[in-house]
């Protein structure tokens, strides 16, 4: 399914827009509340609450980087992350969203796929994000 994704007509617009939306931090914040505001229609329960985590780490991830506190991110890693993103809140794409259970299964299955492929990049960001929360004390 993964490469049927990458091949669609759907993906490959999702990623020429994220050329453009990496260039406007606001355009970056729009798309994260856009991706919550799915995620609230959708309600990700029990067996997607891991797919859930995975998808509120890479809006932090984007805001991070649009907010320019974080810059460990490599250019084509962003680029990936923000096609997925526009590939999910899009309602038309390779299985449309209207579908009842069926319809967010191609955007489950890309999000997973990218999670595992971006591996690294996610360990980073996350060791960033623990030390920015830590406070230190002398």
């Amino acid at each position: 399914m993964i490469s049927r994704i990458l091949k669609s007509i759907f993906f490959k617009t999702a990623t020429g827009k994220a050329g453009r939306y990496v260039q406007s931090s606001a355009r970056l914040f729009e798309l994260a509340k856009d991706v919550m505001g799915k995620m609230n229609r959708v309600g990700f329960k029990e067996n997607l609450s891991e797919v859930a985590s995975s998808v509120q780490l890479l809006i932090r991830m984007v805001r991070a980087y649009a907010a320019g506190e974080y810059k460990g991110l490599p250019w084509k890693s962003l680029i990936s992350i923000v096609a997925v993103l526009i590939y999910f809140v899009s309602p038309i794409d390779l299985i449309p969203d209207f579908l009842p259970v069926i319809g967010i299964a191609d955007d489950v299955a890309l999000i997973v796929w990218l999670i595992k492929t971006m591996g690294g990049d996610i360990a980073k960001f996350s060791q960033w994000e623990k030390s920015e929360k830590t406070i230190n004390i002398g």
